[in-house]
C-alpha cells in the first residue's frame, strides 16, 4: 500500500526535516508513527498525501508513484485518503452533520446516504446529540471527533491521523481507537502519529519509531490488547 524509497525532506534554508526513510506499509495494516515532538512524524503524513513533495526519494501508494501525480491525479488520490490533523478546519456554516456528510458527496455519494452514513459515525463516536449543532458551539474534544468521521465517513482505503486523541478524554479517546481499528479490520490501511506512550502499549501492532528525522525502529508486536471488535 504504502512504500517509501530513501525520502528525505529540507525545508529551507537548510532544515533536514527528514532522512533517507526506507517504509513499506502493507494493505490492512494498522501502524503506529511514534516519536518526541520535532522527529519529522507530521512532516511524513504531509508526504504521504501531497502537501508536501520530497526533497529526495520516491513515495509510492496503491502503485502510484506520488511525487509525480499532476493535479488532477493528487485530487484523486486524496479523495481515497482520509485526513485526521490536529488543526480540524471544520466548515463554520455547517452543521455537524452536513460537515461529516459533504465529504462523501463530494465524491458522488448521494445526500440521503451521505447523511445517514454521517448520523451513523456521529452517533459511535457520542455526538448524535450535537449533529444540527455549529462547530463553533462545540468543544475542542467534540471538534476533534467530529473531524474524525469526516475523515472517515467516505470508507477510505488510507487514514492518516496526527495525535487523534490528544483533545480527548480517556473514554471517548478508547471508543475512537475502537473505530479506527473497525475500519482497519474493513481493509483500510490507517497510519497515526502519536508521542502517547500509554496509547502506543495498549494498542500498538507495529510502531515505526522516528529521531530526528531518521527511522529510529520498526517493532512488530505480537498482537493488540485492546481492538476495535
Amino acid at each position: 500500500m504504502i512504500q517509501l524509497f530513501h525520502v528525505s525532506k529540507t525545508f529551507p534554508p537548510d532544515y533536514r526535516a527528514l532522512t533517507d526513510i526506507d517504509l513499506e506499509i502493507n494493505k490492512g495494516e494498522f501502524v503506529f508513527l511514534a516519536g518526541p515532538s520535532g522527529a519529522g512524524k507530521s512532516t511524513l503524513l504531509k508526504l504521504l498525501f501531497r502537501q508536501e513533495e520530497p526533497s529526495e526519494g520516491q513515495i509510492l501508494i496503491d502503485g502510484k508513484n506520488v511525487t509525480r501525480l499532476a493535479s488532477r491525479g493528487v485530487a484523486r488520490l486524496r479523495q481515497k485518503i482520509g485526513l485526521v490533523f490536529q488543526e480540524c478546519k471544520l466548515l463554520p456554516n455547517l452543521t455537524v452533520l452536513e460537515n461529516v456528510a459533504l465529504g462523501a458527496e463530494v465524491v458522488g455519494m448521494s445526500k440521503k446516504e451521505s447523511r445517514t452514513k454521517a448520523y451513523q459515525l456521529l452517533r459511535e463516536l457520542g455526538l448524535k446529540e450535537r449533529y444540527d449543532s455549529k462547530p463553533l458551539s462545540l468543544s475542542g474534544g467534540e471538534q476533534q471527533r467530529v473531524a474524525i468521521a469526516r475523515a472517515l465517513v467516505n470508507d477510505p482505503m488510507l487514514v492518516l491521523a496526527d495525535e487523534p486523541t490528544g483533545n480527548l478524554d480517556a473514554d471517548i479517546a478508547d471508543e475512537t481507537m475502537r473505530l479506527l481499528f473497525k475500519i482497519c479490520d474493513k481493509g483500510a490501511t490507517i497510519v497515526v502519529a502519536t508521542h502517547d506512550l500509554n496509547m502506543i502499549n495498549r494498542y500498538g501492532t507495529r510502531v515505526v519509531l522516528l529521531q530526528r528525522g531518521a527511522l529510529a525502529d520498526d517493532l512488530r508486536l505480537a498482537s493488540r490488547q485492546e481492538s476495535g471488535k
